[in-house]
């Protein structure tokens, strides 16, 4: 999940944002993936668009 978001988006992010995303990927998988399906509170650090459009989860083929 973490993979694809970069994948889809990383190309239009600006510079602050590719540097969020890359402090982001020191967090714990675990814990990035419960702020993105909403298990448990983003820590303020990381509130934001970029969250935000995470747990969006529409960026994640999932095969039928």
């Amino acid at each position: 999940m973490i993979g694809c978001f970069f994948d889809r988006f990383h190309m239009e992010w600006s510079e602050e944002e590719l540097r969020w995303y890359e402090a982001l990927m020191d967090e714990e998988d675990v814990d990035i993936l419960g702020w993105a399906l909403g298990t448990i509170p983003v820590p303020a650090l990381w509130q934001g668009p970029l969250i935000e459009r995470m747990q969006r989860l529409d960026y994640v083929e999932i095969p039928r």
